[in-house]
């Protein structure tokens, strides 16, 4: 496209090679040039379509690279944090991480599709992270999460935050006792340990490490050396993972 677009442009200018050098042109020729130029694009639009596509693919690529560099920098705060809940197949050979909110509309919607490629792969690690930043029911659910995992372990905290993702209506400190009581957990522990500095701690860290991968939204997820910036349907996840193991 290039050498079509600097043959076509010295043709209809008339200028030698070296005039084509902005910077050695006179007026006239500056002026000459721009209107073969706008002569040239108006005749032959594609050009500027490849051009955008190309520009496109270019920072694609950027940005994954830049990814990359950030899921290597930040691997063990992403994968083996200490505290994040870790599901799926512990051994599996690609980890999935999501950075989650209860009260993020499409977080729901990628919860079932999230579940389905759980059960379906069977070989994905599947690390959750607490990010609740849609206000205070987004941090009252993230802290009570937190706590249960803390308080009553890893198999109490998986009911719950299946329970939490797909809970409707409001949020509130009487719904989440509610919801304590009918799992038969300790609800007066879990609304002491929730304002406790154990579960600030999580929360801190998720907040700072998403600072640092630039996320900004939910859901956003860590697929291998991949990033997932937001809601992607489960074929389009299938074929990252696929990626990952190839």
């Amino acid at each position: 496209m290039k050498r079509t677009l600097f043959a076509a442009l010295l043709a209809m200018t008339a200028l030698p090679v070296h005039a084509l050098d902005l910077s050695a042109m006179t007026d006239a020729e500056k002026a000459a040039f721009g209107e073969a130029v706008k002569e040239y694009l108006f005749a032959h639009p594609e050009v500027l379509v490849e051009a955008i596509n190309k520009l496109e693919e270019r920072q694609a690529a950027a940005e994954a690279q830049n990814d990359a560099t950030l899921i290597q920098t930040n691997a063990k705060d992403l994968f083996e944090d200490g505290h994040s809940w870790v599901g799926g197949n512990p051994q599996g050979d690609v980890t999935i991480v999501e950075f989650t909110d209860y009260k993020c509309t499409y977080c729901k919607k990628a919860y079932p599709e999230v579940n389905t490629l759980l059960k379906t792969d069977g070989n994905i690690r599947f690390v959750v992270k607490e990010f609740p930043i849609l206000g205070r029911q987004s941090e009252l659910a993230a802290r009570f999460a937190v706590a249960v995992q803390q308080v009553a372990g890893d198999a109490a905290y998986a009911q719950v935050h299946d329970d939490l993702m797909n809970f409707r209506g409001d949020i509130t400190l009487d719904s989440l006792k509610r919801l304590a009581e009918t799992r038969k957990l300790d609800a007066d522990a879990l609304m002491k340990r929730m304002n406790e500095e154990e579960v600030t701690n999580v929360l801190r860290a998720n907040y700072k490490l998403a600072e640092r991968m630039g996320i900004a939204g939910t859901p956003a997820f860590v697929i291998g050396g991949e990033m997932l910036r937001g809601y992607a349907p489960l074929q389009q996840m299938q074929q990252i993972v696929a990626g990952q193991r190839d």
